[in-house]
């Protein structure tokens, strides 16, 4: 992409589908590194941050492998794999200087506005359990990325640490947990509304909500012809653009597949949807102030795993648990029930059987949930706040979120957790699937969407890059003097001493 494109009401440089923090932040890298190039965003609800991105729809953890477990699996001998851990912790480095670079040059007034200082922990109980987090503690302590985490068995330490948690808690299984300071909650629902506003006010960037694309194909000259509904008007409104961003959220697949690029080929989805126990009691949010997670059960997907979380939304504290996860065929939290049939393709059916086959333990993990009482999500709850009454909890439901499946040599097919991003013709159009971290290492996720489809772009786009995001084009983790350099800059920016 080296030539630009002449405006016009239909024609964009850049089309992004989808409202949520995804499109907002590649809307945003992209403005600020080419101010020249015409973006649009297209939405089908009538604001962005509705769906996934909403703050009542995800825990708004920062994930950075502080506290989640199920990123430092235990090797067959003993020792603990920090390798993923690094990598998340690495990409939510790269989200912490792009937003400290836009406090800095006032593109974002005040980052009270979606981000704040909460302590993350981990917390199991069990003697294996605790013998595991020590030595995922040993493991991780002295690492640069991970420096400041404390570890306990002690029940008076505990409870400085998480009151909530230790109060009422009779004689049981020995307790442990780690506590680190420099974790963060996140409200993407507001940072990609300041992300927009943004966007809002640069020449070349239309924002066009209740807008519902429903088709795309590429012409003869690499163009993409775009096929919008006005849900206003009901009428259909054909867009041109150069590159196309498919940042749907559980959206994005069927749009995909409407590419017809061959990459899009043996790919399919597997929707989880989710809810969550939300404190009514202001009292109770008020002796809690930390992310707690604890381990999932057996069968359970990493997003499932047991957390007690604080979350700053519209600057008042609030207290969540969960998730408690569920099945819906609806791709979307608005979507329709004929996502999931509607998404299945010759191409894709074999995959989709092979993991139906080989993943019969989230089936009864899924199925249980389902059917499970009011009282067994609250014995639930009863782990994390033992003196927990239904009375001061409300079920919530959270956003859906879809698991990527891709054919599999061996096994047929194999579902994936995490994040994608899918590319082709030529680098012409991007999208991206699956869920956790998602919305925290979006810098990064987008970073790599730059790299796969704007390579002739690199050169020019370097020092600009460097320039908003310091540790560019390497780990911090082997640059420990910009590592520390990068932590206490954005510590300071971003108003974390807290």
């Amino acid at each position: 992409m080296t030539s630009h494109t002449t405006r016009t009401e239909s024609a964009y440089d850049v089309v992004l589908i989808g409202g949520g923090v995804m499109s907002a932040t590649l809307g945003a890298l992209l403005k600020l590194l080419q101010p020249d190039w015409s973006i649009g965003m297209f939405g089908r609800l009538d604001d962005v941050a509705k769906e996934s991105s909403n703050a009542w729809n995800n825990a708004g953890t920062g994930h950075s492998a502080l506290c989640e477990l199920n990123y430092t699996p235990s090797r067959a001998d003993g020792t603990i794999d920090i390798s993923k851990a690094v990598g998340v912790n690495e990409a939510f480095q790269l989200s912490r200087q792009f937003w400290a670079y836009l406090v800095e040059s006032g593109v974002i007034a005040s980052p009270r506005a979606f981000l704040n200082p909460i302590p993350h922990m981990s917390f199991v109980w069990g003697d294996e359990n605790c013998d595991y987090l020590r030595r995922r503690y040993e493991a991780l302590k002295d690492h640069p990325l991970f420096s400041g985490m404390r570890f306990s068995t002690d029940p008076a330490q505990l409870a400085q640490w998480m009151p909530l948690v230790m109060e009422g808690r009779t004689a049981g299984p020995k307790l442990a947990a780690t506590w680190i300071a420099s974790g963060t909650d996140v409200n993407f629902g507001a940072l990609t509304h300041l992300l927009v506003n943004f966007l809002s006010g640069q020449p070349g960037f239309d924002l066009k909500l209740s807008h519902e694309v429903e088709d795309l194909k590429q012409d003869a000259s690499g163009a993409w012809r775009v096929s919008v509904r006005d849900l206003t008007t009901n009428a259909t409104v054909p867009v041109a653009a150069r590159f196309v961003f498919i940042g749907a959220g559980g959206g994005a697949l069927p749009l995909l597949q409407k590419t017809g690029i061959p990459e899009s080929k043996g790919v399919g989805g597997f929707p989880v949807s989710g809810q969550f126990l939300r404190c009514t009691n202001p009292d109770i949010v008020a002796r809690h102030h930390a992310k707690v997670y604890g381990k999932a059960s057996v069968g359970a997907p990493p997003m499932s795993v047991p957390h007690l979380d604080t979350r700053v939304i519209d600057g008042r504290e609030g207290l969540l648990f969960g998730p408690y996860a569920g099945f819906s065929t609806k791709f979307l939290k608005q979507g329709s029930l004929w996502d999931l049939p509607k998404s299945i393709r010759m191409d894709n059916l074999g995959a989709m059987l092979a993991v139906a086959r080989d993943n019969m333990p989230l089936t009864r993990y899924l199925v249980q949930q389902v059917l499970q009482s009011n009282e067994t999500r609250l014995n639930a709850l009863r782990d994390f706040v033992p003196n927990a009454r239904a009375e001061d909890w409300e079920l919530i439901t959270a956003g859906q979120r879809v698991q990527v499946i891709k054919k599999d040599e061996k096994k047929g097919g194999v579902l994936q957790f995490g994040t994608e991003v899918i590319t082709g013709a030529n680098g012409t159009v991007a999208a991206l699937l699956g869920a956790s971290p998602g919305a925290s290492t979006a810098v990064s996720i987008m970073l790599t969407v730059i790299r796969k489809c704007f390579a002739g772009e690199l050169p020019r786009w370097d020092a600009k890059l460097k320039e908003m995001i310091p540790s560019y084009g390497g780990p911090l983790a082997d640059r420990p003097e910009l590592c520390a350099h990068v932590h206490d800059w954005t510590t300071r920016a971003l108003q974390l001493e807290g």
